[in-house]
C-alpha cells in the first residue's frame, strides 16, 4: 500500500489527525489494532480548545448532542460522617465563563462516541481515508510500516509515519527517544454508574483522607473517580463491594442507589497515574503524538485533549505541506516547536494539581481548602487557572500569584478585562507559525 501519511493507532488522536488530513486531500492509512469498542476507560472530558478544533473539523454539533456540559469545576470539602449525610465545610466553584472565549464550557462525552464521530467524519473522504481495523502495527521493515492483519502481512510505504499507538509505541521505540517517568503515591478506581436526573453538576468531594471525583455523562450516568493509596487495591477488594458502596454514599448521598449497581469488581477499573514526556516529537520522517509522546496525570483532565491538540497542529502542518508542495520532513520541527512547550506547561500544571490531593493530613487539607478558595476570590488567579486548563491560551503564574494563593499577600481586588486576557489566547500565528510569510502575515 502507498500513502502520504501512515498512522499507527486509531484512537482519538490518530482519528482526529486522519480526519483532518483526509478532508484536505492527503492520502492516509490508519492501522488500528482493535476490531470493536474498548471496555477500558479512556478520557471523556473535552476541554474548550478541543471543542474549537472539533468545530473546525465540522463535528462539534454532533459531539455536543452526545455530551453533557461542564461549565464549572466544583470543589467541595466535607467532614465524612459514618452512616449519615456529610457536613460541608467549604464549596468553591471555578467557572469556564471567566475565559474570554465563545468556548465557555467543557463537555463530557463517552470516549467511544468521540472516536465514532471522528471515524465517520474521515469516512466522508473515502478517496483519502483508509481505515484498517484489526490491524497490528509491527514496526518498520525496509523503510515501510509492517502491519499484521488476520493472517496477512501488509507493508505500507508512506512519506511520513505517525505513531499514535498510546503508551506502548513501536514508533517511539524506532525514534530512540528518551522517556523520563514520574510515579505517584496514589491510584484511582473509576467506574460509570447511574445518576439521578437532577444530578447535573460535576464536582470533586474531599476530606482529609478521601477524594471522589464525579463527572456527569449523558443518559443519566456519571463517571466516578475514587482515590486510593498506591498498592491498596487488593485490600479494598478483600473488604468487599459494600465498603465501596458505603464510601460513595457517605461522600455523596445522591449516588447511594446508583453505586449499588456495581455488582462485580470487574466493572471497576484500576488507574495507575504516572507521567512522562519524551525529549523529541519527531525524527526524520517519523513523529509521535498523544500518549506515545506524553502522559499527563488525570487530575486536570488533559490527556485526551493534548492528543487532539497535537493532531490539530500536526495535521494542519502536513496538509499545508501537501497543498504548498513542501517537503514534509523539512517542516516537522514546527510541530515540536509548537506542541512540546505547551504540553510541558500542562504537565507541570497537572502535576501541581495532583500534589494538592496527594497528602492525607488535616493540616494539608486546610491549606488546600484555603488555596483553592483564593483562586476563586482573586480574579487573576481564577482567570489564569481556567484559561490554562482550557487549552485556549497560556498565562504563566508568577511568584506574586503563588504568594496570593498561599495567603502570604492580600487578595487583589481588580477584575481582569477580556481585552487583557485575550493577549494570552493562542492566535492562529502561534498555532500554525509556518504559515507566516515574509511580511509576517498568514498565507
Amino acid at each position: 500500500m502507498k500513502a502520504d501519511v501512515f498512522i499507527a493507532g486509531g484512537g482519538v488522536g490518530g482519528l482526529a489527525l486522519a480526519a483532518k488530513l483526509a478532508s484536505r486531500g492527503v492520502h492516509v492509512v490508519i492501522a488500528e489494532q482493535l476490531k470493536r469498542e474498548s471496555p477500558v476507560y479512556k478520557g471523556e472530558l473535552l476541554q474548550p480548545k478541543t471543542l474549537a478544533i472539533l468545530e473546525r473539523l465540522g463535528v462539534l454539533d454532533e459531539v455536543e448532542e452526545n455530551g453533557h456540559v461542564i461549565d464549572q469545576l466544583r470543589f467541595q470539602e466535607v467532614h465524612r460522617n459514618r452512616g449519615i449525610t456529610p457536613e460541608e465545610i467549604n464549596l468553591t466553584e471555578l467557572s469556564y465563563s471567566r475565559v474570554a472565549s465563545i468556548y465557555d464550557h467543557a463537555l463530557m462525552v463517552p470516549h467511544e462516541k468521540t472516536k465514532e464521530i471522528l471515524r465517520n467524519k474521515g469516512k466522508e473522504f473515502e478517496e483519502f481515508f483508509h481505515y484498517l481495523p484489526g490491524s497490528r502495527f509491527m514496526g518498520f521493515e525496509k523503510g515501510m510500516a509492517k502491519v499484521k492483519r488476520k493472517k496477512e502481512t501488509l507493508y505500507v510505504h508512506a512519506q511520513v509515519y505517525i505513531g499514535a499507538e498510546g503508551r506502548s509505541s513501536p514508533t517511539r521505540d524506532a525514534m530512540n527517544v528518551h522517556v523520563k517517568r514520574k510515579d505517584y503515591n496514589h491510584h484511582f478506581l473509576t467506574v460509570t454508574i447511574p445518576r439521578p436526573e437532577s444530578f447535573t453538576k460535576g464536582k470533586i468531594i474531599t476530606t482529609s483522607s478521601c477524594f471522589l471525583g464525579l463527572f456527569p455523562l449523558p443518559d443519566n450516568e456519571v463517571r466516578t473517580v475514587f482515590l486510593i493509596k498506591a498498592g491498596e487495591y487488593k485490600k479494598i477488594q478483600e473488604k468487599g463491594l459494600e465498603s465501596l458502596y458505603q464510601a460513595y454514599s457517605e461522600l455523596e448521598p445522591e449516588l447511594s442507589e446508583g453505586v449499588r449497581t456495581i455488582e462485580d469488581w470487574k466493572t471497576v477499573q484500576l488507574m495507575i497515574p504516572f507521567t512522562y514526556h519524551v525529549d523529541r516529537y519527531y525524527s526524520g520522517n517519523l513523529a509521535i503524538l498523544g500518549d506515545a509522546a506524553h502522559t499527563v496525570h488525570p487530575m486536570a483532565g488533559e490527556g485526551m485533549n493534548l492528543a487532539i491538540q497535537d493532531a490539530d497542529v500536526l495535521g494542519e502542518l502536513l496538509a499545508w505541506c501537501k497543498e504548498e508542495g513542501k517537503n514534509y520532513t523539512d517542516h516537522l520541527h514546527y510541530y515540536e516547536d509548537v506542541r512540546r512547550p505547551r504540553v510541558e506547561f500542562l504537565l507541570n500544571l497537572s502535576h501541581l494539581s495532583a500534589l494538592v490531593y496527594s497528602f492525607q493530613y488535616e493540616w494539608w487539607r486546610k491549606f488546600r481548602m484555603k488555596a483553592v478558595q483564593r483562586i476563586y476570590d482573586d480574579d487573576q488567579l481564577h482567570v489564569k487557572q481556567m484559561l490554562n486548563i482550557s487549552g485556549l491560551g497560556k498565562w504563566d503564574f508568577t511568584l506574586v500569584d503563588r504568594a496570593v494563593q498561599g495567603s502570604m499577600l492580600p487578595l487583589r481586588q481588580n477584575r481582569v478585562s477580556d481585552q487583557k486576557q485575550r493577549q494570552y489566547l493562542f492566535s492562529e500565528v502561534e498555532d500554525y507559525p509556518w504559515k507566516r510569510n515574509e511580511k509576517g502575515r498568514i498565507s
